[in-house]
């Protein structure tokens, strides 16, 4: 039986790296690349963000983040499973473990944008209780931008 672990990491791990790379593949096989919206890793507000790195018997197949928006938001970044470990429950496994760390900060809501040309992506968020929202920040103007919103119940 296969060994799943989700830890956290640093915004310099190699194994994020390696897997934003396959993401960022993927999305320019969809979008056009004016249509991306990157993490930009020089930037020194990186920092805030929270990583993580989804690894199937020691092997990294899964990432994610969160990026601080304001005191009570943060938003799902750099989302990404490996086609090869897909359907298999990993992504809802991390999006828990990010929406868990979201709440130990006192996150009451998770925003994130993604776009028609991925229904399985759609799909996943929908069917995690995530619903549509106005357009926020960066994606506003971005008519292709397809965002969506959940509210985090926090623990007692």
């Amino acid at each position: 039986m296969s060994k799943l672990t989700i830890v956290k990491v640093k915004s310099d791990h190699a194994d994020l790296h390696e897997l934003i790379q396959k993401l960022d593949e993927d999305l320019l096989k969809r979008y056009p690349a004016d249509e991306i919206y990157l993490v930009d890793f020089s930037n020194p507000k990186v920092k805030e963000m929270i990583f993580a790195v989804v690894y199937m018997d020691a092997k990294p197949v899964a990432c994610g983040g969160l990026r601080p928006i304001d005191a009570e938001a943060m938003e799902l970044k750099r989302f990404y499973v490996d086609p090869s470990y897909r359907r298999q429950g990993i992504a809802v496994s991390l999006l828990s473990f990010l929406e868990d760390e979201a709440r130990k900060r006192g996150t009451l809501r998770i925003k994130l944008e993604t776009g028609a040309a991925q229904p399985e992506a759609i799909a996943l968020y929908t069917k995690q209780g995530y619903e549509p929202i106005e357009r926020f920040g960066e994606y506003e103007h971005d008519v292709n931008s397809l965002c969506y919103g959940k509210k985090l119940h926090l623990s007692l």
